[in-house]
């Protein structure tokens, strides 16, 4: 049957970055927002808010923070209090304050590579030092699996390393770690006395059978090292309403990251915090129609790829996200795999080089459009490639 997500919406001139970055005649499928149209539910409680006709001052959400206290341990069995969360207008600018909170002038943080971009800018925003670790990657056929080598992790670690970045399930490689693997690092990060900063906004997106844990729900000792990011924006297809939030059981975390950011960071507005409630109270049957149709787009795709890319194309077969790494490093492409693909097929994607050393050859690309898009994009990259 038609699926709601089936929709083509010309976004073309609405201010989309996804879409106005490139010519009309280049289909996009990098930056991580969705063409899909936002649940039904939060679109009416925004419009009641805008009928109502006032847009003063808010400072915050008690009602909201109740929601996601409770949400936190409906789902994860994580306990947590309304005073843990921090409310946010974006995640990278938490990314950007935690680096300045965490670590100090010069100082190391540690992320693993190949990762979202914004990660690896972060430290250097804020005069300290970037410290990478790459991720080990296993080949089975034509899919590539990604792990931690975590004797490299913790021999990355020096003593001016202060933070470790986490990014829970990784983007990009669609990674969803498993309790023995965060155990793992958690327990290094313990042993150097890091500070972990956890990016877990993909957490609602699993696409497999597969259980999202939260790093800071391994254990008390855990949970006073980590400040936990999360936002509705990505799972509910509402990232320019800005709102996300951190999670800081330990008060020292959090009275570090609220001085770094006192006068900085603004408040969030009130479109993001009635958004943000609309989405975690009234909008779960969407998702469940979601997370089907997402699999399935990557189904589509690894299908496709096997089928009629060059037999030199490998990708991941993501867990988590709905992002997709395609690592074209075997075809020797005459310039940058982003570059050949934009110019030749027309299809705009995010180069890998964006994500770190680890991510040279690669290209990004987003499952988050209706089928028929996907499709035409894939045959017009397999016509790009056979022209080689």
């Amino acid at each position: 049957m038609p699926s709601r997500f089936d929709t083509r919406i010309n976004r073309h001139h609405t201010g989309s970055i996804k879409w106005d970055l490139f010519g009309e005649d280049v289909l996009p499928l990098w930056v991580a927002d969705m063409d899909f149209e936002s649940p039904e539910p939060l679109l009416r409680a925004l419009h009641r808010r805008v009928d109502h006709g006032v847009f003063g001052y808010q400072f915050g959400a008690p009602a909201l923070a109740e929601v996601l206290a409770q949400r936190m341990e409906t789902r994860y069995g994580w306990t947590i209090q309304p005073q843990d969360v921090i409310f946010l207008p974006n995640l990278v600018s938490a990314l950007n304050f935690s680096c300045l909170a965490y670590a100090g002038p010069g100082e190391g943080v540690l992320m693993q590579t190949p990762v979202y971009p914004p990660f690896l800018s972060a430290p250097l925003n804020a005069g300290r030092q970037v410290v990478t670790s790459d991720l080990l990657v296993r080949e089975q056929g034509n899919v590539l699996r990604y792990e931690i080598d975590f004797v490299a992790f913790e021999a990355a670690i020096t003593p001016q390393t202060r933070a470790f970045i986490l990014c829970n399930p990784h983007n990009p490689v669609g990674r969803v770690w498993t309790r023995s693997e965060l155990q793992r690092m958690a327990d290094i990060c313990l042993r150097h006395n890091l500070t972990i900063i956890s990016d877990e906004i993909h957490c609602d997106l699993l696409l497999d059978s597969v259980q999202h844990i939260p790093i800071a729900s391994l254990s008390p000792e855990v949970a006073a090292i980590t400040i936990t990011l999360m936002a509705p924006s990505k799972t509910f297809n509402v990232p320019t309403l800005g709102l996300g939030f951190a999670i800081a059981q330990n008060k020292d975390l959090r009275d570090r990251f609220e001085k770094v950011t006192n006068g900085f960071l603004p408040h969030p507005g009130a479109m993001g915090f009635t958004a943000a409630t609309a989405a975690y109270t009234e909008c779960q049957a969407w998702l469940d129609e979601l997370l089907p149709y997402l699999k399935e787009n990557r189904d589509t795709v690894m299908d496709f790829v096997t089928e009629n890319f060059p037999s030199q194309v490998r990708l991941t077969c993501p867990e988590g996200t709905y992002l997709m790494w395609l690592d074209l490093r075997g075809l020797n492409l005459p310039q940058a795999p982003s570059k050949f693909l934009l110019e030749t097929a027309k299809v705009g994607l995010n180069d890998g080089a964006d994500f770190g050393e680890a991510g040279k050859g690669f290209v990004r690309l987003n499952l988050g459009a209706p089928r028929s898009q996907l499709i035409e994009a894939l045959e017009r990259m397999q016509a790009a490639f056979a022209a080689l």
